[in-house]
């Protein structure tokens, strides 16, 4: 999902607002907003380096430039990230450079936007079964036919479709994921939310098939789990077992809904960072809904949160250095190098670069490609393989919730707006949670997983809420 628009360097105005319009599915679309250019862009300059400004201005004009094959009214496009070819590096990245990639999101309140993702899980009614990749491909492309999206090929597997900013995925085990636009209000999100969901359920009821919103998959085990034919998510399941004990459970059995927002400056950023951080178990306990696993009851109010505890904790969890005082863009650089890596992406294919470093690639020394120096898009890749509760981009991941139903698709990003986007609640859950101690925040995020027993424990929840 992409919440910050794709702009030039002279800073284009998201313009994406959702109104309801006519067209044969009789749903909710997207349409350009005629009043903003009447909106002030403001731009901010984090760096005086034309090197530096050329670097962010390639990524930018190419990140939305992969090669399109038009057919009759849609188009097909190559798999995400489709740039890599175009983008030349004439001098080596450094440091400043990935710092400055995080800054570049800053932007002023009027332009913050609210982005909501979420999966489910598709299922046959007649037998319960998973969705096969087969009947996957035939709801996207059914999909695409009917209501005009574009297709999404990596080879000759369609794995997604696109319209506008929005964007339909795959997750490894066949889940289906909708990346919305970044919006303005929470009633333009919901809109999008069930203009999805209808044109999912036109299709699929006419397949047989139906769409479960739940944050663990309640009855299959992994082996009875499609595997969607994507080159990263290979990688991905070799190199998951060497890390934790549930990470191919991570992978094919979990379900989650997230909100994506803005910050208008490093300090801003902090404090959304450190608030989202601190009360990131609140919202897995107020969204806990994965508590079956192979057709009986797990122990676990969020048995999709327990995952997260053992799938890879070099790239997951609950970040505390975040709440140092040291804590800005450049720390979590400093953290994101040294997350291992997945891959690389080079003329269409996933290198398999698992655990390796990418602070030996920006010195051209990654073993998998000796010699090659990275770009901003593999910077960008790099970013959206590191899993904690809360992910920096150019915006904030709200990540902590299971998937559910549609008002909680709803509910969720009118949790995170109202504590995030208004400055008086902001400060307040600052000052309610100042004083909590890492092992604190960690034993509250351990503890709201499971059936919580301890009246001391159900005062101090309650008494957050």
């Amino acid at each position: 999902m992409t919440l910050i628009s794709r702009a030039s360097p002279s800073c284009r105005v998201l313009t994406d607002l959702t109104r309801c319009t006519i067209r044969r599915s009789g749903v909710c679309g997207l349409a350009k907003n005629a009043e903003a250019s009447r909106m002030k862009e403001t731009c901010v300059s984090f760096s005086s380096s034309s090197r530096y400004s050329a670097k962010i201005s390639q990524l930018l004009h190419l990140d939305n430039a992969g090669i399109g094959i038009r057919r009759g009214r849609r188009s097909i496009v190559a798999a995400s990230p489709p740039t890599e070819d175009a983008v030349v590096v004439t001098e080596p990245l450094t440091k400043e450079d990935l710092v400055g990639y995080l800054a570049s999101g800053c932007k002023p309140k009027e332009k913050w936007r609210i982005g909501t993702e979420h999966e489910k899980f598709g299922f046959e009614f007649g037998t319960l079964h998973p969705m096969k990749y087969e009947q996957i491909a035939e709801l996207l492309n059914s999909i695409a036919e009917r209501f005009d999206w574009e297709k999404v090929m990596e080879g000759d597997y369609i794995i997604g479709l696109k319209q506008g900013k929005q964007s339909i995925s795959l997750e490894p085990g066949g889940q289906f994921e909708l990346s919305g636009a970044p919006l303005e209000t929470l009633h333009q999100t919901c809109a999008e939310v069930n203009s999805h969901l209808y044109q999912v359920k036109a299709v699929a009821e006419e397949m047989g098939i139906g769409f479960l919103g739940i944050g663990f998959q309640p009855k299959w085990g992994l082996k009875d789990i499609p595997v969607m034919p994507k080159g990263r998510y290979e990688i991905m399941r070799n190199y998951m077992p060497k890390v934790g004990s549930l990470g191919l459970d991570m992978m094919f059995r979990t379900c989650t809904v997230q909100v994506n927002l803005d910050f208008s400056s490093e300090a801003d950023m902090i404090r959304k960072f450190r608030a989202g951080l601190a009360l990131q178990p609140i919202a897995t306990a107020l969204f806990a809904n994965s508590p079956f696993t192979e057709g009986k009851p797990n122990g676990y109010l969020s048995m999709r949160s327990h995952i997260w505890t053992d799938t890879d904790n070099n790239r997951a969890g609950m970040l505390p250095f975040v709440f140092d005082d040291s804590f800005g863009f450049e720390q979590y650089v400093d953290y994101a190098l040294d997350v291992p890596m997945y891959f690389v992406y080079r003329k269409k294919k996933y290198i398999d670069c698992a655990g390796m470093s990418f602070r030996d690639f920006l010195a051209g020394k990654l073993p998998c490609l000796p010699g090659e120096l990275p770009t901003l898009n593999d910077w960008e890749n790099h970013l959206t393989t590191i899993f904690p509760e809360v992910r920096l981009k150019r915006y904030l991941e709200m990540r902590g919730a299971d998937g559910g139903p549609w008002r909680r698709l709803c509910a969720l990003p009118a949790f995170w707006v109202g504590l995030l986007y208004d400055e008086d609640s902001l400060q307040n859950v600052l000052d309610m949670t100042a004083d909590w101690t890492t092992g604190e925040r960690q034993m509250l995020r351990n503890k709201v997983k499971e059936r919580v027993n301890s009246s001391g424990w159900k005062k101090a929840i309650q008494n957050v809420v």
